[in-house]
């Protein structure tokens, strides 16, 4: 029996369509071996569906080998498909085809060659669209894969979903597989792979194939989603996170941090504004001037530092962040990183917040050289009980060179001040005005303390070394509705209030030592030996100190 070249590939087409329906995996099969068996006779229902659904498109030159062409380029390259076939809508032009720039065609390369991706962006890049464009394409030419994607709520969830299905309609009816299910948050096609599109929050339990999270530094309680969620990928799922950037107080920023440093398995994709066809020098000398430095840097430098709202203001943040050190040695199991051993001559200040010693809650404490505001050493830990941590000072204390302490009164501060004075009987604690040890932070006091901390940092007078330090300050911020100066939510303090108190402590010690007098009048100049300890050799003449720690002769 023969049959007309048309009709032959219409009942072929027919016959695929009917066949995916039932059995997903012979889309693949089709792609990859495309020779079939012709039965002797035709079937009356892959007939009509021929006639019906492909006759008109094959009379406008669509062959069937050259169908079969198409579908293993697209299959074989996310970039081809989408440049070749997706429409996308145009806020002005209207439905126009995606023609992908070539920052656009890199980032769908390494998104699909990297399980864990990570991207930073500038607004306005088009990535949403295209990673709805990756989300059909996985969906189409993978079998049984489960694409979740999560958004910021329930509205950008719908309209990232809108954005698929109206890919999904227009694409050439020989590239649609049969679709199984279609509502406001799931698109479902019979090679048994979905799309579902959803905030934050729910989808947790499922397995799920590709992640992709939307704005993810804008994502309410990214780190429990994540921490949810995670579980469901580990055993070889993909995951992708897309954001512009939001401050450093979130799990964006430090998934981003990690990956830098390769703590974790993430690929970070960089896109950068310029690399835009569309945003030129003309562009950026219109647009710049009508936006807040503050905004032009988080929308479209994609710099972390300074987005929040941050205590410590994001030029003296990046200054300390340009001095962290990781050449620190470890003592009592880890708890403690030391930068500088004690030198002779030399003064220190160990200033002291004391806690419980269980979960968030941390005892911490910083050690600092009073001569050049140094951050030489460093506690933390929420596993060391008070006593415990009275001795530590105290042999800490000592060490450097009988350093003064600083200890913060309130609450389990007192025990701390019984323990160090009582039991351990160290000699050289810090008094306030009243004679009482350590410093009570009241309302007031507190704004005063935090003050000579914003104030010792901007002006360098004391050098952070530590990351630990670091982090905590980008997450210490000034609460939005209260005004208050407090840790972001899920975040601690504790090193910068014990931070606080050494800044505190720190100007307190330079403003009492004695000046230099003139002949007559006091000198302006702040005295060169404040903070050079008289423990060793008392009767040194300041020429020798001039020789061994300025390099005078």
């Amino acid at each position: 029996m023969s049959w007309h070249p048309v009709l032959y590939a219409s009942y072929m087409l027919g016959a695929f369509t009917i066949n995916v329906t039932s059995h997903p995996a012979v889309w693949k099969n089709w792609v990859k071996a495309p020779t079939v068996v012709v039965p002797s006779s035709l079937s009356a229902c892959g007939f009509l569906v021929a006639m019906i659904t492909y006759l008109p498109m094959l009379y406008n030159s669509v062959d069937r080998a050259e169908i079969i062409k198409e579908l293993k380029k697209c299959a074989e390259s996310p970039a081809y498909f989408i440049n070749t076939y997706v429409n996308v809508v145009h806020p002005v032009k209207g439905v126009v085809p995606f023609a992908l720039f070539p920052f656009q065609e890199r980032m769908i390369g390494e998104i699909h060659d990297n399980r864990f991706t990570l991207v930073r962006k500038f607004r306005q890049a088009g990535i949403t669209t295209l990673t709805a464009a990756y989300s059909l394409w996985t969906i189409i030419f993978e079998d049984h894969k489960n694409v979740m994607v999560v958004s910021i709520g329930d509205r950008e969830s719908r309209a990232f979903l809108e954005r698929v299905v109206m890919m999904f309609d227009d694409l050439p009816k020989w590239l649609q597989p049969v679709e199984v299910m279609r509502n406001k948050h799931t698109l479902k096609l019979s090679t048994g792979s979905q799309v579902k599109s959803q905030p934050a929050g729910a989808g947790r339990g499922e397995s799920v194939s590709l992640l992709i999270v939307d704005e993810a530094a804008f994502v309410d309680k990214m780190r429990e989603f994540w921490m949810a969620i995670y579980p469901t990928i580990s055993t070889g799922g993909k995951a992708c996170l897309v954001s512009t950037v939001n401050g450093m107080s979130n799990l964006y920023y430090e998934l981003y941090k990690s990956a830098e440093k390769e703590e974790n398995k993430f690929y970070i994709v960089d896109i950068k504004w310029r690399e835009h066809p569309w945003y030129t020098d003309e562009w950026y000398e219109e647009t710049r001037p009508n936006m807040s430095e503050k905004a032009w840097l988080q929308e479209y430098e994609c710099q972390f530092l300074g987005t929040g709202d941050t205590f410590i203001d994001r030029h003296t943040l990046g200054t300390i962040q340009g001095t962290m050190r990781d050449d620190w040695t470890s003592k009592y199991t880890h708890r403690m990183r030391v930068w500088e051993e004690p030198k002779p001559y030399y003064n220190y200040i160990l200033a002291a917040d004391a806690s419980y010693g269980r979960e968030r809650d941390h005892s911490a404490f910083h050690v600092i050289n009073l001569y050049n505001g140094q951050q030489v050493a460093e506690f933390y830990s929420n596993v060391t009980p008070i006593s415990k941590f009275a001795e530590i000072i105290a042999k800490e204390g000592y060490h450097y060179n009988t350093a003064f302490v600083q200890i913060e009164r309130n609450g389990l501060g007192m025990a701390l001040i019984e323990q160090l004075w009582d039991y351990v009987e160290y000699d050289n604690l810090v008094m306030d005005e009243k004679g009482e040890f350590g410093v009570m932070l009241t309302t007031k006091t507190r704004e005063v303390v935090l003050s000579d901390l914003e104030d010792a940092l901007r002006k360098g007078k004391i050098k952070i070394n530590s990351e630990r330090t670091f982090n905590e300050l980008i997450t210490f911020i000034i609460n939005e509705d209260t005004g208050k100066v407090e840790a972001d939510e899920g975040y601690t303090d504790d090193l910068v209030m014990s931070l606080a108190l050494a800044a505190h402590t720190f100007d307190d010690i330079h403003r009492g030592s004695p000046e230099p007098l003139g002949s007559n009048e006091r000198d302006t100049k702040p005295d060169p030996y404040a903070g050079i300890s008289t423990r060793y050799h008392k009767d040194l003449d300041l020429l020798d100190y001039n020789k061994w720690v300025l390099n005078q002769d």
